[in-house]
């Protein structure tokens, strides 16, 4: 069974120690950070695996709510903010920007861990299937519908399929994608995304919502109608 992936982004070292040693041993796969800027460096090195992030507010470099807004450009992964300030207004910016849930401390290690596995349920039960326009994915099992029709599609073309469509309306550049689907370390170049989006348009048939932005990449428009050659 494949772990849950915890990024855990706190600059206290032996909070961070402790904290990443009680969620291994409790089964989960854990990548850490001391400051902001090793933060995104490690979230954008991850992204495809990392299913929740831990994130303190006080942090060098970067604060937190500066990381959490970075990550918010190309991700809804679920976000936890760890800190110690206790006030209204400090909890409701990190919200406004985007965080899932708020953890004052001290804290203990079970109430974290009791926060995770409900924010990570609850996005379980959100993300039964992904929609835009006439575009359908059944995220269980895999599927894609157009216009109700299902359409056969390879590992990889799901897989960026459904980048797109989570990322509905952005323009994301080639080496971006390449590094959130197939990894950091890919030796590949960006012409393999070209051949598997000249694919995916042929499956879509006349619908084009796959728009190129010449000389960047690609974005992804939910209400396109006419196909692109």
């Amino acid at each position: 069974m494949e772990k849950t992936t915890i990024l855990i982004i706190e600059d206290e070292k032996k909070l961070l120690k402790t904290l990443a040693d009680f969620l291994i041993l409790h089964g989960y796969q854990v990548y850490t950070a001391e400051d902001g800027l090793e933060g995104i460096r490690q979230f954008k090195a991850h992204n495809g695996e990392i299913n929740c992030v831990l994130l303190d507010v006080m942090l060098p470099f970067m604060d937190g709510n500066e990381v959490l807004k970075q990550i918010r450009l190309s991700s809804d992964v679920p976000v936890i903010m760890l800190t110690a300030k206790e006030e209204v207004e400090d909890q409701l910016k990190s919200l406004s920007y985007g965080a899932d849930n708020y953890i004052v401390k001290p804290y203990s290690l079970a109430l974290v861990k009791m926060h995770i596995e409900a924010l990570l349920k609850r996005c379980r039960q959100e993300e039964v299937f992904l929609s835009a326009g006439d575009i359908r994915i059944e995220l269980g099992p895999q599927k894609v519908y157009v216009k109700d029709e299902l359409v056969e599609t390879t590992p990889k073309e799901f897989e960026l399929m459904c980048f797109f469509v989570k990322n509905e309306g952005v323009v994301l550049r080639r080496d971006y994608i390449l590094d959130s689907i197939w990894g950091y370390h890919y030796v590949g170049d960006t012409r393999t995304i070209d051949t598997i989006v000249k694919q995916l348009r042929k499956k879509l048939g006349d619908i084009s919502y796959i728009r190129t932005v010449y000389g960047v990449g690609y974005c992804f428009e939910g209400k396109g109608n006419e196909k692109e050659a």
